[in-house]
């Protein structure tokens, strides 16, 4: 392998290379908080390839993730992007989340209902998760519907409605985008 590569480890101390992760995964152990926000890391700026990021999802859909590991990976996810804050909205915010079930019957639904109650619902939601698409598929299927929204475009929705389901961005929750279309592709859902 040429120098430079991914798996080099780091010259600098003991940095395990990223193919040491998939390995450790594999062959059944708990990723440390740091290696899963390094391997979040190189998603965004592009350092971890894909078929190495695809290698370690099957290693974690085989072996699965402890609390500590979910919780690690949930952070490392959230600050891939901007966090906005939701203090100062006069009214509950509360997240519906799907991991991707068949037909996408809850969130186009319940997202307004429970704004129309008087609840704020910022939901960042997916794309093709197999057969039937994802949330934002058939959103974007409505004739000049955006799911493509800045975080300043993103929060004047919520202010104004109490209600925006948009897709992640550069700006919001990139590995969240990165990782659904790869999990799509790898059977990893």
């Amino acid at each position: 392998m040429a120098a430079g590569a991914p798996d080099d480890a780091a010259a600098s101390g003991p940095r395990r290379s990223f193919k040491e992760t998939i390995i450790r995964k594999r062959d059944g152990a708990a990723l440390a908080p740091d290696e899963i926000r390094a391997w979040i890391r190189g998603v965004v700026d592009g350092s971890i390839p894909d078929y190495q990021s695809a290698a370690l999802l099957m290693a974690i859909v085989l072996r699965g993730m402890s609390r500590n590991e979910t919780v690690a990976l949930t952070e490392a996810m959230m600050r891939s992007g901007r966090v906005l804050e939701w203090r100062d909205l006069g009214r509950p915010t509360v997240d519906k989340h799907s991991t991707g079930g068949v037909g996408d019957k809850v969130s186009i639904a319940l997202a307004p209902w429970i704004a129309a109650c008087g609840a704020a619902v910022p939901m960042i939601a997916g794309r093709g998760l197999g057969h039937t698409g994802g949330t934002l598929d058939k959103l974007e299927a409505i004739p000049g519907f955006r799911t493509r929204l800045s975080a300043a475009e993103f929060e004047e929705q919520i202010r104004k409605t109490g209600v925006a389901i948009a897709g992640q961005s550069e700006d919001l929750a990139p590995a969240d985008g990165a990782l659904y279309a790869l999990r799509d592709v790898t059977g990893t859902v």
